[in-house]
């Protein structure tokens, strides 16, 4: 997977074998922008899930939480660590494997605010992280050269929730990604006009940012602090 960011491309070797789930997951998040939409919501669509635009899931995040050394996370659409989902409408079960372990830099995991609660959030690793092994699940690399653009993703002031300072201007683009073409099916877009696009959106906007923020814990962070997740655009 190439991810295009304003620090440039990143390109992503995912491990299907070893995390099957947070692979298919984190393909389909970067290939198509799905609404997993409330009950009230779905009498019209038997699976309940309806995909409203051509666009990427990812496009236009923010990599919103930076921590130097440590993590530089994104995936949350919201932009707040508390939003996202997966595509398989819930929280999908965490994927260790004895292998992959948290031993050095470029590592690409899953952010979750506890066991058991992944979606789309996910994070680079900034160097070695033991304490986080058995707690996230890892299911690729940055390869090549292109981790010095994953290194490049730093380079921001950050206030003191570990939030980059140029994210909170509407008009900078800070560690912005998009996704090059346009993927995704329109199989369900017949059935919704312009108007009910933009108050799904705005609904849905809401309910995420009542949730919980998907945290990855520094070493001897409380169990009870929480932690806003950085965002990113893919």
């Amino acid at each position: 997977v190439l991810l295009k960011t304003t620090a440039g491309d990143i390109d992503i070797e995912l491990w299907s074998k070893e995390a099957p789930k947070a692979c298919r997951n984190f393909i389909q998040l970067c290939l198509e922008e799905f609404y997993f939409l409330h009950k009230a919501f779905q009498p019209a669509f038997s699976d309940g899930i309806i995909n409203v635009t051509n666009s990427a899931y990812y496009d236009n995040t923010i990599f919103h939480r930076v921590v130097p050394g440590f993590i530089v996370q994104g995936g949350d659409p919201t932009g707040t660590g508390t939003g996202g989902e997966s595509i398989y409408g819930a929280p999908f079960k965490d994927e260790f494997h004895s292998r992959l372990r948290f031993n050095r830099r470029g590592l690409v995991a899953l952010a979750n605010a506890g066991p058991h609660d992944n979606g789309s959030q996910f994070f680079f690793t900034l160097g070695r992280a033991d304490e986080l092994n058995n707690k996230h699940t890892i299911f690729g690399k940055v390869t090549g050269d292109t981790v010095y653009n994953m290194l490049r993703l730093t380079e921001v002031d950050i206030d003191d929730e570990e939030r980059p300072q140029e994210a909170e201007e509407e008009e900078e683009e800070v560690n912005r990604v998009s996704q090059d073409g346009e993927y995704g099916s329109a199989e369900h877009d017949e059935y919704v006009d312009g108007d009910e696009k933009d108050l799904m959106r705005e609904r849905i906007a809401k309910k995420l940012k009542k949730g919980t923020s998907a945290n990855v814990k520094t070493a001897g962070e409380s169990e009870v602090e929480k932690k806003s997740v950085s965002r990113s655009s893919i």
